[in-house]
């Protein structure tokens, strides 16, 4: 976080979980941004995530696991798209 709040980057997460289940989750992880709830999945529609997925040989709607890097205007810099958890944190970084 140190390594991002030095570039001026803010981490910001959005789930579709409730704030209950997410204040959870954050805990459990020791996770060091703010999670926010996007319960109606406003921003997954806004920002293309929410898409069709296999679960167990059965097609669901879900969300797509990405990253937007937003510059200082608003603006969407950079999308990574299908993110692994592993390693990508460090890859973002390099790339700011």
């Amino acid at each position: 976080m140190k390594s991002f709040a030095k570039k001026g980057a803010a981490i910001l997460g959005i789930s579709p979980d409730a704030p209950p289940a997410l204040a959870k989750f954050k805990q459990k992880y020791d996770l060091p941004f703010t999670l926010l709830a996007d319960e109606d999945k406003i921003a997954a529609q806004a920002y293309d995530v929410l898409k069709e997925k296999n679960m167990y040989g059965k097609k669901v709607m879900g969300i797509e696991r990405s990253t937007f890097v937003i510059g200082p205007d608003g603006k969407i810099e950079k999308i990574y798209r299908k993110v692994k958890a592993e390693g990508h944190a460090a890859a973002v970084l390099a790339e700011l």
